[in-house]
């Protein structure tokens, strides 16, 4: 979701031709079931499908292995989640970009059901936060977020411990938006939307950084949310240009998935054996979902 959806229009230019497109996509669902803000698809240790905006703002909707779309919540106090990540003991972790915090849900409570509105708990607040957009998790629990500001077309990155505590790791970044971990949990990779480009930097266990490098850069579009594989190869939604790019961990452009929108905002690894990528579409306010040859790296 964004703030400033005009910054992402200038992104977008005439004459795109997708190469190597080997992958088409089926509705997962339909237009209209989230709203255009639709975000941050996360799959839980079920195989149950989560993203936000589900009808209406500042919700979270839950989609069954049949397609079949409900709310779970509604945030409160005027928050409104973007990505939103599980980690090793299936607790929920969401961004919300209006009230600079990380929230939280248990699996407890994610497993008693029903409407779960009053079992959101602030992680992690900080002001200094302009609007937490996505999240990448460690296998250890911590969290990295991307912080962009889009009038500015700037952004931060910040990590996140796993008592709550916020770190800023690099400051006046372009505007920072996907963000993921590798499989082995040695690498960060970050993008920039309106920069075109994808940072990776070393990483330790305790969640430092260091030896950044240019990855992968892009001449045309914009870019959003980052998953990688098994394989450690990066899939990143090309907002505007209607498809996934699959980058392999040597910042190799593999192919590239074909979307029937055309824009993408984030992607998610399911299924039961990992290997579907679920697409939400912004302006659809669909899910798509392709079947891909390797499992999500959180399988």
């Amino acid at each position: 979701m964004r703030k400033v959806i005009f910054s992402l229009f200038l992104l977008q230019s005439s004459g795109y031709a997708a190469a190597n497109t080997i992958v088409d996509t089926q509705d997962w669902i339909t237009d209209g079931v989230f709203t255009q803000g639709i975000e941050g698809p996360a799959v839980d240790d079920a195989g149950v499908l989560y993203a936000v905006n589900h009808q209406q703002q500042s919700t979270i909707g839950k989609v069954t292995a049949q397609g079949q779309a409900k709310t779970l919540l509604t945030l409160k106090n005027g928050s409104i989640g973007n990505g939103i990540r599980f980690d090793k003991q299936g607790n929920m972790y969401i961004a919300d970009y209006v009230n600079h915090n990380v929230l939280k849900v248990t699996k407890a409570a994610l497993m008693q059901g029903g409407d779960l509105s009053q079992s959101v708990t602030v992680f992690a607040h900080d002001n200094r936060m302009d609007q937490p957009n996505d999240l990448a998790i460690m296998d250890n629990g911590i969290l990295f977020a991307s912080d962009p500001n889009w009038q500015a077309s700037s952004g931060n990155l910040w990590r996140i411990n796993t008592s709550g505590e916020v770190t800023l790791l690099e400051a006046d970044m372009g505007t920072t938006n996907g963000i993921e971990v590798s499989p082995d949990n040695k690498t960060l990779y970050v993008n920039e939307s309106v920069q075109r480009k994808v940072w990776r930097y070393e990483l330790d266990e305790q969640g430092n950084i260091s030896n950044k490098q240019l990855f992968i850069s892009f001449t045309d579009f914009g870019l959003d949310g980052m998953r990688t594989d098994s394989q450690g190869n990066l899939y990143i939604a090309r907002y505007g240009a209607g498809v996934v790019a699959v980058v392999s961990p040597k910042g190799k452009l593999l192919r590239e998935i074909k979307l029937k929108g055309k824009h993408p905002t984030n992607v998610a690894f399911g299924g039961e054996e990992g290997k579907r990528l679920f697409i939400t579409m912004q302006k659809r306010g669909a899910i798509e979902m392709a079947e891909v040859e390797f499992a999500g790296r959180e399988k």
